[in-house]
C-alpha cells in the first residue's frame, strides 16, 4: 500500500501517444529527441544562445522570424530528415559555432512538436544523453514528489525511436539511483532495463536506430558521436512562456 503512494515515472513511446488532457498542472514532463532536437536545444543553450523557440512547422518558424532582426535570429529545422529549404541545418555540431547571443527558432518533425503538445504541464524539460545527469538532479531537487512523464518524441508514423527510448531509460536510471521514491510503470521499467543492459553502448545503440542509420547514410556520423557523449553538459533546458531557456 505504501508503495502505491509513491509518485510515478512513466514513459510515452511517441508524440502521437500524448494525451494532453491527462497531463495536469502538477505533471513534470521531460522530452527526448536524442537525434537530434533535444540534443540541439541543450547544445545551443550551452553555447550561449539566448533562447530556443520550438515550433510546429516551418511556416510557424518563418512567421515568428519576422519579429526579429535578421542579425538576432537563426531559423533552423528539418522535416522528415531533410533540412527545410532556406533554413540552417539543425545540427548541434554546426549550430554551437554560431549560436552565441542568438535566438534560435527550431522546427523538427518530432521533437519540437512533442514539446508543444506538453507545454501546459507544470514544468517541461528537454533531455538527452548529453545532459541526463543534470536534468535528473533538477527533477529530484525540485520535483521529487510529483508524477514525472518522460516523452519520447518517436519516429515517423508514431513509431518507437530506439534512441529516445534509450535516452528515457538513461534518465530513469539516473532518477532511481539518486532517489528511491518512484513507482515505475511497465514502460518506465522496460526503458530502464533496456538502458541498463546497454549502458556502455551509447554510440552503438544510437547508430543502430533508424535515425542513426539515416544519419550515417547522409555522412553525419559525427552527429551520432556527439549525441552519444553521456553527461557532456550540465545544462538544463526548461520551457518558459513558449521558450526553451537555461534553468536558473
Amino acid at each position: 500500500m505504501k508503495n502505491k503512494m509513491k509518485p510515478t515515472l512513466h514513459v510515452i513511446l511517441a508524440k502521437e501517444d500524448i494525451q494532453p488532457e491527462k497531463i495536469d498542472e502538477e505533471t513534470i514532463v521531460v522530452v527526448f529527441d536524442v537525434l537530434l532536437a533535444t540534443t540541439t536545444i541543450a547544445t545551443v543553450l550551452d553555447s550561449g544562445a539566448k533562447k530556443v523557440i520550438p515550433v510546429l512547422d516551418g511556416k510557424e518558424a518563418l512567421a515568428l522570424a519576422e519579429n526579429f532582426k535578421e542579425s538576432e535570429v537563426i531559423v533552423t529545422g528539418e522535416y522528415d530528415g531533410a533540412t527545410i529549404e532556406g533554413f540552417v541545418d539543425p545540427l548541434p555540431t554546426h549550430l554551437r559555432e554560431i549560436a552565441r547571443g542568438k535566438t534560435i527558432i527550431l522546427s523538427t518533425t518530432n521533437g519540437t512538436v512533442a514539446i508543444k503538445k506538453v507545454a501546459h504541464a507544470k514544468e517541461v524539460y528537454a533531455a538527452s544523453l548529453i545532459n541526463a545527469n543534470a536534468v535528473a538532479k533538477e527533477v529530484i531537487e525540485q520535483h521529487a514528489g510529483h508524477k514525472v512523464l518522460l516523452v519520447c518524441a518517436g519516429g515517423t508514423n508514431a513509431r518507437l525511436a530506439m534512441e529516445d527510448f534509450y535516452g528515457a531509460g538513461c534518465l530513469v536510471s539516473e532518477l532511481v539511483q539518486k532517489h528511491n521514491g518512484w513507482t515505475l510503470t511497465d514502460a518506465a521499467q522496460t526503458a530502464f532495463l533496456f538502458y541498463e543492459q546497454n549502458k556502455e553502448e551509447h554510440e552503438k545503440i544510437l547508430s543502430l536506430s533508424e535515425t542513426g542509420k539515416m544519419l550515417n547514410t547522409m555522412g553525419l556520423a559525427e552527429e551520432i558521436q556527439f549525441a552519444s557523449q553521456k553527461d557532456f553538459m550540465k545544462i538544463v533546458p526548461q520551457l518558459k512562456n513558449g521558450n526553451m531557456i537555461v534553468k536558473g
